[in-house]
């Protein structure tokens, strides 16, 4: 009689081995690092780490929110969920980015100057109170993306333990869903500014415009959506398997409606569908 064998199991085993050998990585370079301030957007990854950090040193791990146009509501209110539902110590400020000449002009290393104004408020916050890193969320797949706020973050001696242990995008969520993390699924959301064309000027009205239109797509359900700005005209990026929703009579109509409303004369739907960076596509762009 020939034995039994079950494959899968252990190769399941080894991934959550593997998983929890860097988790317990990550562990101890928080641990070694004494008190953490953490970059906490409300997306997967600051969520993650921002509880992690809470789990491992409590209130010496403090996440820190930072306010201005360019940043989505939505995130606001998945980074106050997740404070509220796992202790966070947390706190919002202001950064005022939009102010800066160099940001508003939207030059291809916009994301530099955002970070540069994030950063440097979390490292005087991390000097007058004792911190002794002060931390974000970049990964592992980071590196090979174009990313100009890593070079403010290494400028400031900002630290990406995700990355420094490995974590991809996917196992942090994994990681996140085991941990009850209601960001464990959510789609990767840069700011607002990154919906309109290099070298277009970046202005509250048009992060006003974008952010409208883009919860107008929400409520209507569509999940992953980018409203591009361009002028007069809004380009709708959806994920292809709900395009045909989109053209439905009444739901474009609606849209159409609604985006008027909002200030835009004309509505496309790109057919090449949702993608994050789509206007990074004509640049010869480098990892940063």
């Amino acid at each position: 009689m020939m034995e039994s064998r079950t494959l899968p199991a252990p190769a399941k085993a080894a991934g959550h081995d593997r998983l929890d050998a860097k988790e317990r990585a990550l562990r101890g370079l928080l641990a070694q690092a004494g008190s953490v301030i953490v970059a906490f957007s409300g997306g997967a990854d600051s969520a993650y780490l921002s509880t992690i950090a809470t789990s491992e040193l409590g209130d010496r791990a403090l996440a820190v929110t930072a306010e201005s146009p360019s940043y989505p509501s939505h995130h606001r209110e998945l980074a106050l969920r997740v404070a509220r539902e796992f202790s966070l110590r947390h706190e919002i400020i202001q950064t005022s980015e939009i102010e800066r000449p160099e940001y508003r002009a939207n030059p291809e290393n916009r994301c530099y100057y955002c970070k540069q104004e994030l950063y440097t408020a979390l490292t005087r916050i991390a000097r007058a109170r004792g911190f002794g890193a002060v931390l974000d969320g970049s990964n592992a797949d980071d590196r090979g993306d174009y990313r100009p706020g890593r070079q403010a973050a290494r400028e400031l001696g900002v630290r990406s333990p995700l990355d420094e242990v490995g974590l991809t995008k996917a196992e942090i969520r994994d990681l996140s869903r085991r941990a009850g993390l209601p960001t464990w699924d959510e789609p990767a959301s840069a700011c607002l500014s990154s919906r309109i064309p290099y070298h277009d000027e970046v202005t509250p009205e048009k992060l006003r415009m974008i952010e409208g239109a883009e919860t107008v797509l929400h409520d209507l359900g569509f999940r992953l959506c980018r409203v591009r700005h361009h002028g007069a005209v809004a380009r709708i990026e959806l994920d292809r398997a709900e395009m045909r929703r989109a053209l439905d009579p009444d739901v474009a109509s609606h849209i159409g409606r609604a985006f008027r409303e909002i200030g835009y004369e004309y509505v496309a739907l790109d057919l090449q569908g949702y993608r994050t960076g789509s206007l990074n596509e004509v640049l010869h762009l480098r990892p940063v």
